[in-house]
This record gives C-alpha cells, structure tokens and sequence, in this order.
C-alpha cells in the first residue's frame, strides 16, 4: 500500500469530460475544474479576509482542489439527472461517500489516511471555507457556460446552467464575496461583447431582481 494509486488517479480526473453528452466549443475536464475552483475560492478568500472574516487557508485550499475528486470513481454525472430527486442525490452522494473511503482504507498508508479522509469527503458544509467552495464551483460553472453562450453554442442547456448557476450565486449574497463579485465582476462579464448579450443581460437582471424582491 503506498500513494502511487493516488497519485497516478489524478491523470484520471484529466479523461473525465464535463456536460457530458452535449455539443461544446471547449471542453473542461474535472482537473482543469479542479483548479480553476481553487483558484476562484483562493480570490474569494481574499475578498473575504479584507473584509474582516478569518478564513482557514488550509481547509479552503484541501476543499476547492479535492471538491470533485470523488468523480473519479462515478464520473460528472449532468446536473439535471444529479438534482432530479433529493433521493437520488443522497444516494449518488453515499454511493461517492462509501468509494472514497474504501479507496483511503485500501490504498493510502496509514499515517496519511485521516487526512485524505477528510479531504476527499462532501466539502460544502456550512463553515466560511465550505460556503466559499459552493460559491467558487458554480462561479466556475457560470464562466464555463458563458463561455459556451459567448462562441454562439445554440445548445439551450448553457443558458440553463448559467441561470442555474447565477441563482446559486445569488443565493450566498450574505457573503462579501458574493456580493463583491455580484457588483464588480459580474458587470465586467456582461460587458464583454456577444452574439446574445442583450439577452443574457435581461435574464441576468431577472434573476437579481427576482432575489431582491423575495427578500
């Protein structure tokens, strides 16, 4: 028993394609999602470091880089079947749960387990690192999505995946984070010039009004 399965299972999260089964003018792998989540909550942190919260570097940095590792084991499975039913979603979520910790059982020594255990299990929880992660992942999203909206993809799904993941967004609005990226990066996004900019500015405007209203 020793980390080379670890290891060599990275290269693995490299082949696992994300919004699997639709047409994209760029893929993303999980890696690549990996990192660019953690590069996200990293400026998030900051954001909210400047604003007076304490953040935990540590456990910020273990949740975005190891958020999705687990798909290794079950693949990125699209959103809409993931979210179909709270059932199955808590079934999909043990199904992880119980794979990754018999991968850390029988492949990570034993001096490392506890720490990959804790690594490798659901991040999003309700601490400041774990609520910057749900916010970092559908960031990721929304700009993987925009990008799609951007090059002109006629596939209707990317502006579901942006609305969805815009309403996440909105959602952690108590956060400074959020409402520092809803008010200086998300206007900086808009602003780009697109085929559909007039449309996506309304449904943008839609979705942050609706969320005013409601409050």
């Amino acid at each position: 028993m020793g980390m080379h399965q670890y290891l060599q299972s990275l290269s693995n999260l490299e082949t696992i394609q994300r919004a699997p089964g639709f047409f994209k003018y760029q893929n993303h792998s999980v890696a690549a999602h990996s990192f660019k989540v953690a590069e996200i909550a990293q400026f998030l942190g900051d954001v909210e470091e400047n604003a007076g919260h304490q953040v935990d570097w540590r456990s910020l940095y273990e949740k975005s880089l190891n958020h999705d590792y687990n798909e290794r084991f079950i693949g990125d499975i699209k959103t809409p079947v993931k979210y179909a039913t709270a059932t199955l979603r808590e079934m999909l979520a043990d199904v992880e749960h119980k794979l990754s910790q018999n991968f850390v059982q029988n492949e990570i020594p034993a001096e490392f387990q506890a720490a990959y255990s804790r690594r490798l299990s659901e991040g999003k929880d309700a601490t400041l690192e774990g609520q910057i992660l749900s916010v970092a992942d559908k960031v990721d999203l929304l700009y993987e999505s925009f990008g799609e909206i951007q090059k002109g993809n006629p596939e209707p799904v990317f502006t579901d995946i942006y609305q969805e993941s815009l309403k996440t967004v909105v959602s952690f609005k108590q956060l400074s984070s959020v409402q520092y990226f809803l008010k200086s990066v998300l206007p900086e996004m808009l602003a780009e010039s697109f085929t559909n900019q007039d449309k996506l500015q309304a449904l943008t405007t839609q979705i942050l009004a609706a969320n005013t209203q409601s409050n």
